[in-house]
Parts: structure tokens; sequence; C-alpha cells
């Protein structure tokens, strides 16, 4: 009991003094067609890699299938393939994110437009929209092209 006690407020400390916030993003890669998920927020520029962040009670991959579904329409199938880990320090100090590999999914049809997401798509690689995120552009880059995944986001 007592030892049960001192955990949690071990657990209380370490949470009050060094909060740290964890998300989520997929490159979802179509092989067959060569092409890449994106989606375009209705509140920041640019063509981006799908995710969010993982709430409390929630696993990395929970998080990950949920916002994929949310976001993309997208059911992901099996295990996707976690590829590398990024400080998001333009996010904030304390921001990292997970980004996993998904090349087994279905998509359940076109992801209807709405205020947080304006579009979501496939994109030929060799035809990405000139508005990609540099960070999108450099995960892309990691993971499609053999180049080492940096640190940060």
């Amino acid at each position: 009991m007592l030892r049960r006690l001192r955990m949690r407020v071990f657990h209380l400390w370490f949470v009050l003094t060094r909060p740290m916030t964890l998300g989520v993003r997929a490159l979802i890669y179509d092989p067959q067609g060569k092409a890449v998920f994106l989606i375009r927020h209705t509140y920041v520029p640019g063509w981006q890699l799908p995710g969010g962040g993982v709430e409390a009670a929630e696993t990395a991959l929970e998080a990950l299938r949920r916002e994929i579904m949310e976001e993309c329409n997208i059911e992901i199938i099996g295990r996707p393939l976690l590829k590398s880990m990024h400080f998001n320090r333009q996010a904030s100090r304390r921001d990292h994110v997970a980004l996993y590999l998904v090349t087994t999914f279905k998509l359940l049809g076109p992801r209807p437009a709405d205020h947080e997401i304006a579009e979501a798509r496939f994109f030929a690689l060799d035809a990405l929209p000139p508005e990609v995120t540099p960070a999108t552009r450099r995960r892309i880059a990691e993971i499609l092209g053999g180049v080492e995944p940096s640190e940060d986001w």
C-alpha cells in the first residue's frame, strides 16, 4: 500500500516537473501506386502526414489508428512499423512525435472536408504538391529515400 502511494506521488511529481507530450504520425504508403497519403488542415498551411496526439490511457498505436480513421477515413490493417522518433521543438519544448510506416490499410472512401481537414488524398511521389511542408518532405526522404532520420521533426 505504501509502495503504491509512493509510486503515485513520484509519478505526479514527475508529470508536474517534466511534462512531455507525445504525438503520432503516419506515412501511409501505397507501394503499387508509389503514392503517399497527405492531409491539409484548415488551420495551418501546407500538406502534411496525418496524425495527432496520444491521449491519456491510450497507446501510441491506438492513437495512430484513431487519428488515421478520423483524418483519412483509412483503417490500418496489421501492425504499422515504428520508423523513428523526433523532437518537435517547433511545436513546444516538450513535444515528441513517433513516426510509423503504414503499408497495409483499407481506404473506406473519400475523406470529406470538415472544420479540421480541408483535403486528404494520395499523391504520387513524383507529383507531390509544392505546399508539402519541409518536415513532411524530410520524413518521406528518410523512410522512402534511405536518408538518415533526423532527431528533430
